[in-house]
């Protein structure tokens, strides 16, 4: 049987790829706008575009898996991905540009819920999967440095004209690693009992996440206005119709999307709520320190972007070492993290100043990474173990799909408290206090993933001294 370590390396792959593309456009967009004469609303759209796709089809891309087969599923997300990659590459004008985003999008969500669904089923005993999520972290990491370093680089290279169309055709050979390397190693599996597939649940689900996602994701650039207010309702209402019609196809045993029967795991509940109340925390971090350390604090943007770096660096550091302190502490390492964070974050409301050594805030940065990368690989592991074959692709699918909303919503909401309190023609004193508001809502957002982690049963994450080889 092959080396459940060549196993990961291959499904990681899909996890970096879809990582890596969601930060490599952001350094590039002041060189793609000017050669595609984009607009400011053109450009803020096309970045939308992967997280609209991303999120509409996450479930989506789960269900499939279960039904159809994760290997299968995941080569054809590699496969599309590297053809809609293909097309962005070679996009003449920003509507086929937009339009390859989105279908990029849409095949990573084809492939992230197979990652989770796969980790879980190659690694069914708690101290194999907690060292398999530990470099699902790293990986993460990974993606998020190296999309903003090569976006960075292929974005100033003069060997060529629009050198930034290479931050899309390098996933090219990536891609066709992944493809190949699954067709060879990787081993099929979906639920062990033939099912129908509800294509109806796919339009009505797809529908509502859409217009859910594109109204939360313009409204970060324009605002709350009539027309995402609008968008808002009726994805309230297609979502609420959704549920309603997915427990009657369950009740009379037909074709469904969905199985409610996951919310009847408490591990799976107290997962979605961590990681809601996590991302919130985290993305509007992210958001607001980009535009406090430029705006408020007026560094220059490679200035802000090194100290972004350590970040990433302690993310790196933590995910490599976590899985050993979770297999030997348990969830208290986690609620330790999370209080880690909580600290670091409250030594910045007093330390984050115009007059701060730049070594402090890399610092300080690097310790919120290590906090970070200790338990993002866990929420994860926390949400689906215990779930059974049959619904670990579903389950990933709504893990994924409910990560990506409260990430949105985190910058949507935090954003518009903290444009609220810069006021109209903000000083450094207002940019400071707006930040201070902000780091304490993400503090509050902490205390409640604190709760759900002292919540979480102790056979969930248990502590264990016995090593077992790292194999499958």
């Amino acid at each position: 049987m092959k080396s459940g370590k060549l196993k990961l390396f291959v499904i990681l792959l899909g996890q970096l790829l879809t990582i890596m593309d969601i930060f490599i456009i952001n350094v590039s967009v002041p060189s793609i706008q000017r050669d595609m004469r984009a607009t400011h609303g053109e450009m803020q759209l096309m970045i939308a575009s992967y997280l609209i796709g991303f999120s509409s089809f996450l479930i989506t891309g789960g269900r499939l898996g279960d039904v159809y087969g994760r290997k299968k599923i995941f080569m054809g997300g590699t496969v599309l991905f590297m053809l809609s990659s293909v097309g962005c590459g070679l996009s003449s004008g920003v509507p086929q540009l937009m339009a390859g985003r989105f279908v990029q999008g849409l095949s990573a969500a084809l492939m992230a819920p197979q990652v989770l669904s796969m980790i879980q089923i190659l690694f069914p005993e708690h101290e194999e999967r907690t060292r398999a999520m530990g470099w699902y972290g790293i990986t993460i990491g990974l993606g998020t440095i190296a999309g903003q370093f090569l976006g960075g680089c292929f974005s100033s290279l003069t060997i060529m004209e629009e050198p930034w169309r290479l931050i899309f055709l390098i996933n090219i050979p990536i891609c066709i690693l992944a493809a190949l390397s699954s067709l060879k190693v990787l081993s099929e599996s979906k639920a062990p009992v033939r099912q129908s597939f509800d294509l109806w649940g796919i339009a009505v689900l797809s529908a509502g996440l859409f217009c859910a996602t594109y109204a939360l994701t313009t409204s970060e650039h324009r605002g709350v206005h009539i027309q995402n207010t609008v968008l808002l309702i009726v994805a309230a209402c297609v979502l609420l119709y959704f549920i309603k019609n997915q427990k009657s196809r369950l009740t009379n045993k037909r074709p469904y999307l969905v199985d409610f029967g996951l919310f009847r795991y408490q591990n799976f509940n107290l997962g979605l709520v961590s990681v809601s109340f996590f991302f919130i925390m985290l993305d509007s971090y992210f958001y607001i320190l980009s535009l406090f350390f430029q705006d408020g604090l007026g560094m220059g943007s490679m200035m802000a972007g090194e100290i972004i770096v350590f970040q990433g660096l302690g993310f790196i550091l933590a995910s490599v070492f976590s899985a050993k302190l979770i297999l030997k502490y348990g969830k208290d390492a986690l609620i330790a993290a999370s209080g880690f964070i909580v600290m670091i974050l409250a030594a910045q409301l007093f330390l984050f100043r115009m007059k701060t050594d730049f070594y402090l805030f890399c610092l300080l940065l690097f310790f919120h990474g290590v906090g970070v990368g200790s338990i993002i690989p866990s929420l994860a592991n926390i949400a689906l173990s215990g779930i059974s074959e049959k619904l670990m692709g579903n389950a990933s699918g709504v893990f994924n799909t409910v990560q990506q909303m409260a990430a949105i919503l985190g910058i949507v909401a935090v954003g518009s408290v903290f444009y609220y309190f810069l006021g109209e023609r903000p000083s450094v004193d207002d940019y400071q206090k707006a930040f201070s508001i902000a780091l304490l809502i993400n503090i509050f957002c902490l205390f409640f993933v604190m709760i759900c982690m002292i919540k979480v049963p102790e056979h969930i994450l248990p502590r264990t001294k016995k090593r077992v080889p790292f194999q499958k």
